[in-house]
């Protein structure tokens, strides 16, 4: 009765039309248009008539495929519901065909918490977890007071612009991809599986296999939504393996209650060389907390690297970040350092906070051995940095990891509050002057972060540098100042 009705109102609603006299070709136009809108209306019909003959008090079993699919039922009878779509994927329709496919996934279970500004998905079972993840850090950069011209230019730029997934299978399985866009390519970050477990009370551990960010210094460990500057210390941009952040192999850490060791064992990062054998790269960090209270923690770490470059990576010439990311004409370099046959790097951290105040003092060695009989060229680095939260908040260090994450904002602004305002300071030195054509250089930095919430950021650093050069477009002795802002997200 219900369909013969719309039929009718179809008809009815075309009749001023069909009053107008319209030519042959008009009226099979126009009922074409009515016959569609009358299949779609049946169609609609149909879906809505479906859901309203399940029992509220049933379980809903919402299957991919045309073909009905029972589910097992404790308190009810068995119910299937076809859907002609995949059921993670809610297409465009009627509000009531929506609204339905909500009230389903509910009655089945599936649960929904937000996090860090974006959802986290789990089963109705507990087993299964997905979550989407990103960053977005975008940079402006001026450079004033240099002697050398080039290096007084004005830029911007995305720090990072990562979009990724991260989830896992029960209490054990889990994985995490990123990919980066920030040089307006695709960049693969991190992308690993790994597997977790507990030995006993108090010590547990798990093993990561993939592309893998290290683990080497305070810094070197920090990611680069998390780092107090906008650009790491030199001692982890510069006392690093030659194949930089990231590497393809596997990583398994131990954790205690007061620290973690972590070993990992690489080849290169993600590239598309099959032609010769990887370079091989061997890590190694331990940090371990003496004091950890609810308000203090004191910070012990060690780290080091080994790494055998294969015969057509031997080129070791560094050009070193000393005023900021987006300056590519102000950088601390070694000039061209060509037939290294491996490298062997190796530092300690010593630092930790008491209530809002932290310090980390972090200083690093790295041995490039070269061919010919040559003898090996030597880059030191240290830096000694600290920071104040003025408004009470702790520093965000993670005493799992030994290193910076997210604070976690009291009084966030979108709750009334005015957020987390942390004041930093930051001196640090590069001396590359081991090899003839290597240069030298030191950076003041002053600094000061305002956290919105625990996961969104303005960053403000005042730079001071100097550089030596005895080679190359910037020989001499160089001074500067170069002023740096951050709008940041991770999500």
């Amino acid at each position: 009765m219900f369909r013969t009705t719309i039929a009718l109102a179809a008809l009815i609603a075309a009749t001023p039309a069909l009053a107008q006299a319209p030519s042959p070709a008009e009226l099979e136009a126009l009922v074409r248009a009515q016959a569609a809108e009358i299949a779609t209306l049946r169609t609609r019909l149909d879906r809505l008539e479906a859901q309203q003959a399940v029992p509220a008090t049933a379980p809903v079993v919402v299957a991919a495929q045309d073909t009905p699919t029972p589910a097992p039922a404790a308190d009810g009878p068995v119910v299937a519901v076809t859907r002609p779509f995949a059921p993670q994927i809610v297409p465009p329709g009627p509000a009531e065909r929506n609204v339905a496919q909500v009230e389903a996934a509910n009655a089945a279970g599936v649960t929904t918490e937000w996090g860090s500004g974006l959802p986290v998905f789990h089963s109705a079972d507990g087993v299964f977890t997905y979550k989407p993840r990103g960053r977005i850090l975008t940079d402006v950069s001026s450079t004033f007071g240099s002697d050398i011209d080039g290096r007084n230019i004005t830029t911007t730029g995305m720090r990072a612009l990562r979009l990724g997934v991260e989830g896992g299978v029960g209490t054990q399985f889990f994985y995490q991809f990123e990919a980066d866009f920030s040089e307006n390519e695709v960049d693969i970050v991190t992308a690993f599986i790994g597997w977790r477990d507990r030995i006993g009370t108090g010590l547990d551990y798990d093993v990561r296999a993939g592309h893998l960010f290290n683990d080497r210094s305070f810094e070197g460990s920090t990611g680069s939504d998390s780092t107090p500057f906008m650009e790491r210390t030199v001692v982890a941009t510069a006392i690093i393996p030659q194949r930089g952040f990231y590497g393809i192999g596997i990583m398994p850490r131990l954790f205690w209650k007061t620290g973690h060791a972590s070993l990992t064992v690489t080849g290169d990062r993600v590239d598309g060389a099959q032609a010769v054998s990887d370079s091989r790269t061997a890590l190694g960090r331990v940090h371990w907390n003496p004091v950890k209270g609810p308000r203090g923690v004191l910070h012990l770490g060690l780290w080091g690297f080994d790494e055998s470059l294969n015969p057509l990576a031997g080129t070791l010439t560094r050009n070193t970040v000393i005023g900021g990311r987006f300056n590519g004409a102000l950088r601390v370099s070694t000039g061209p350092l060509l037939g290294g046959t491996g490298t062997t790097g190796y530092g300690a951290e010593l630092g930790g906070y008491a209530g809002p105040v932290w310090v980390m003092a972090e200083a690093g060695q790295r041995h490039a051995r070269l061919d010919g009989g040559r003898p090996d060229f030597t880059s030191q680095a240290w830096s000694l940095s600290g920071g104040w939260f003025v408004t009470g908040d702790l520093p965000p260090y993670n005493p799992r990891l030994g290193s910076f994450g997210q604070p976690s904002v009291r009084r966030p602004i979108f709750e009334g509050g005015p957020g987390a305002i942390e004041l930093t300071a930051r001196y640090e030195d590069l001396d590359f002057t081991d090899i003839a054509t290597g240069g030298r250089g030191w950076a003041a930095t002053i600094g000061a972060n305002w956290y919105l919430n625990s996961f969104t950021r303005l960053q403000l650093n005042a730079i001071h540098w100097a550089t030596e050069a005895p080679t190359g477009p910037a020989a001499g002795s160089d001074n500067g100042n170069t002023v740096s802002a951050r709008v940041g997200v991770t999500f």
